[in-house]
């Protein structure tokens, strides 16, 4: 067995739920994470993953999504860990280095967003640019709610399978 999962593995209960806390920052989640225990490889993990996920009602989700910084911005509505800032800045990154028109369309954006739905725009940017992220946001104000909270999650999963990732990629490089 790789030695990052070794060590996930035999964390105590209490260090398990913090690390998978910086991965997504429902308690829920990081609690089934942790119980979950132990974990054979990378397929198995994230596969647990989505399942606890998808099986975790709104309330845990929108839980989530405040411990992200909106679009474009800096600070979470909740707490972050050192790392979860490290990484949400290096995921929104591209929205960082907009420009000056594309930021101001992003803040009006995430302003309306927030209004209709009740919750901050939630997308796994990693990857994207600016105007791809500012599109989303545009497409995605035209959803329902129950639409929209789904897709949402799904965005957060997708985050969640990456910072997983990186959690195992960074422990092994150590």
């Amino acid at each position: 067995m790789d030695q990052s999962f070794e060590r996930l593995n035999q964390l105590s209960a209490a260090r398990a739920e913090a690390e998978f806390l910086k991965c997504c920052s429902s308690t829920g989640w990081a609690k089934g994470m942790t119980e979950a225990r132990p974990f054979e490889d990378l397929k198995s993990l994230l596969s647990k993953a989505d399942e606890i996920w998808w099986s975790l009602g709104e309330n845990n989700w929108l839980e989530a999504f405040r411990a992200h910084p909106k679009i474009g911005e800096k600070k979470a509505a909740t707490a972050q860990s050192e790392q979860a800032q490290t990484w949400s800045a290096q995921e929104q990154s591209s929205a960082q280095q907009a420009a000056v028109d594309t930021k101001v369309a992003l803040a009006q954006g995430n302003r309306e967003y927030e209004e209709r739905f009740g919750f901050i725009f939630i997308i796994c940017a990693s990857g994207k640019s600016a105007d791809e992220i500012l599109a989303s946001l545009k497409q995605r104000l035209a959803n329902d709610p129950e639409t929209e909270i789904r897709l949402a999650a799904e965005e957060q999963r997708k985050i969640a399978q990456l910072r997983l990732t990186r959690m195992l990629a960074s422990d092994a490089s150590t």
